[in-house]
């Protein structure tokens, strides 16, 4: 009877720290630290090689995830937006299964001009605790996180009704805090090693 009482108050005990630990997930890491990836054609990448810029933009991403394949035009139109505004855009590809060849292919076939970084290892991936893609992080030139979650609401374009990152964006471009700094991100997840 002591011995029952004992394993299910373990059980609770255990249950309570599995859940706090998957909430821990959740959140953002507050600040990251500089780091460097080569993107697909071979042109070494530092995050402080970006620092100038009003925020960085980090947008973890995939070439077979087909909901982060239907957000291709959205990341492009983006960073051709804000790009001319003086934010800067990365996308890291963390999927192990996932070629430097494949990326370069990839992007060439979807027309994207954003700087994508190669993440071996998903090094990168686990700094920043990211988890899908497409999956988003804004930093400043300190490299705190302003904002970290989905683009939008919405996989399908024609059903967005809430465009988070760009309305963290805007706030940032007004020079004021992001009202709503962390979403729930979306997509497929990251293939680790």
């Amino acid at each position: 009877m002591i011995l029952k009482k004992f394993l299910s108050l373990a059980a609770l005990i255990a249950g309570y720290y599995l859940s706090i630990a998957a909430c821990a997930n959740y959140s953002s890491p507050g600040k990251i630290d500089d780091f460097s990836l080569t993107d697909y054609n071979g042109n070494k990448h530092s995050l402080s090689d970006y620092n100038d810029s009003k925020a960085i933009v980090v947008i973890f991403v995939a070439t077979e995830c087909p909901v982060s394949n239907d957000y291709n035009s959205r990341m492009e139109n983006l960073f051709k937006k804000y790009n001319q505004k003086e934010i800067a855009f990365l996308g890291i590809n963390s999927n192990k299964a996932e070629s430097v060849e494949m990326i370069k292919e990839h992007a060439n076939e979807n027309g994207l001009t954003f700087t994508i970084l190669k993440d071996e290892k998903n090094i990168i991936a686990d700094k920043f605790e990211a988890s899908f893609t497409p999956e988003v992080y804004i930093l400043n030139s300190d490299f705190n996180i302003l904002y970290h979650g989905r683009i939008d609401n919405a996989r399908k374009e024609s059903e967005v009704v809430t465009k988070d990152l760009e309305n963290a964006l805007n706030e940032i471009l007004a020079g004021k805090e992001v009202t709503k700094n962390v979403t729930k991100a979306f997509g497929c997840s990251i293939k680790r090693i």
